[in-house]
């Protein structure tokens, strides 16, 4: 019964912090609950949260990127090209998706293929990402988007369209990540190649398909943010791969892979976003805003290892000897833990 509170306790204290901060947001300055600044919070989290959800299966598979932002600005840029020499929103937002999902299909050969580490690989793409769009735009922002601002700016009724396509991709993520073989997937590699290997997992082609979703979720991502500035900024994105990272870290997702949640994601960008939103509204000035945001990622990250370390510990000491601890899981063992960590 103990066992089960803490379980319960742990599952849903991401959103009681959400609350929390809620709540003193709201103490802090009045304007916060303003439906204006509610909605300007929601739009700019659709974009984070976006991001976050790709970052998050990366993270969950064992790997990370650190080439979002960049790769972003660049798909972004692509898209509004597209759309001011056609003039068309589907083209436009095709180009963006084809623009990620090509760079981060760069990015799966060489770590899965290659066997390069994702946070060299993810580093180098960082840089050519963004090298490409300022070359692409010799460093000149694009303006007079016309239409494209609809996408970014626009509503459905009461409901803006950011938040409209972010409520859509949790659900899909949602499924892929917990009613699909792929999820399951996801989670056992995260948790240990070696064991997937032996249970039949092609490890390979589900690096490949980690990273072909995150490319995808990136380039909508970069269509929504220049359409919500009004622009094509080839210096856009700069820090919001930290950020990405940041949502998921918070919200639960093991840095070391193999845990982690949609719900706690969109509970961590949510986090993210008050935070920003309501240091704005206070005056924070941005220097000090990273520094808050750096020590956030710290702390998330120190107490996933720290209660990482207490549970190895606590199964150490239960299996009565260093031969069972050390014993490596078998394939039903596997399939167990998928479930486990897919709920």
């Amino acid at each position: 019964m103990t066992r089960l509170r803490t379980f319960e306790a742990n599952r849903y204290s991401i959103f009681i912090i959400l609350l929390v901060v809620f709540l003193i947001a709201s103490f802090l300055n009045p304007n916060f609950l303003s439906s204006n600044n509610l909605f300007n919070v929601l739009r700019q989290v659709a974009v984070i949260t976006i991001l976050a959800y790709g970052a998050m299966t990366l993270i969950i598979g064992g790997m990370i990127d650190l080439s979002a932002g960049a790769v972003m600005a660049f798909a972004g840029v692509a898209s509004v090209m597209v759309y001011k020499a056609t003039g068309s929103l589907l083209l436009a937002l095709l180009m963006g998706i084809l623009v990620g999902v090509v760079c981060n299909l760069v990015n799966a050969f060489l770590v899965a293929t290659l066997k390069t580490p994702a946070f060299i690989v993810t580093l180098g793409m960082m840089l050519m990402a963004r090298g490409a769009v300022l070359e692409l735009t010799h460093g000149q922002n694009i303006l007079q988007l016309g239409d494209f601002i609809v996408v970014g700016q626009g509503n459905l009724g009461w409901l803006p369209i950011p938040v409209l396509i972010l409520i859509i991709l949790t659900v899909v993520i949602w499924y892929l990540m917990n009613q699909t073989r792929f999820g399951r997937s996801v989670y056992a590699v995260g948790g240990s190649e070696e064991a997937s290997r032996a249970a039949g997992i092609a490890v390979e082609r589900v690096k490949y398909q980690a990273f072909l979703v995150n490319g995808g979720l990136v380039g909508v991502a970069g269509v929504i943010f220049m359409s919500r500035v009004n622009a094509g900024l080839p210096n856009a994105g700069i820090g919001y791969e930290l950020q990405a990272i940041t949502a998921p870290i918070i919200g639960g997702t093991s840095f070391s892979g193999g845990v982690g949640t949609v719900a706690g994601t969109l509970a961590g960008a949510l986090i993210v976003g008050v935070l920003s939103n309501i240091m704005n509204l206070v005056g924070v000035g941005s220097y000090v805003q990273q520094i808050v945001m750096g020590l956030i990622i710290v702390i998330a990250v120190a107490y996933d290892v720290f209660s990482k370390r207490g549970k190895k510990k606590t199964t150490i000491l239960k299996s009565g000897g260093r031969d069972a601890a050390a014993a490596p899981p078998t394939a039903s063992a596997l399939t167990a833990s998928e479930g486990e960590g897919a709920r």
